[in-house]
């Protein structure tokens, strides 16, 4: 994977659910700061955790995430 398809896709999938970053962050449970960092690639491989905390929270397996 790129490292800059994981926030890509994560965007992607947060403006389809209709969520801000700041309304994402806390229904995902991750620092705002976190999320934004992810989505333009500041952070290129975040924890699993985090990932997961993401994956839920958009209802998609971290393999789609991540693939």
């Amino acid at each position: 994977m790129e490292s800059n398809q994981l926030g890509q896709r994560i965007r992607k999938l947060r403006q389809k659910i209709g969520l801000s970053q700041d309304d994402f962050a806390r229904k995902a449970d991750v620092a705002y700061t976190t999320l934004t960092k992810i989505e333009t690639s500041v952070i290129k491989k975040p924890s699993v955790f985090v990932v997961s905390k993401i994956a839920k929270a958009l209802n998609v397996a971290i393999e789609d995430l991540i693939k």
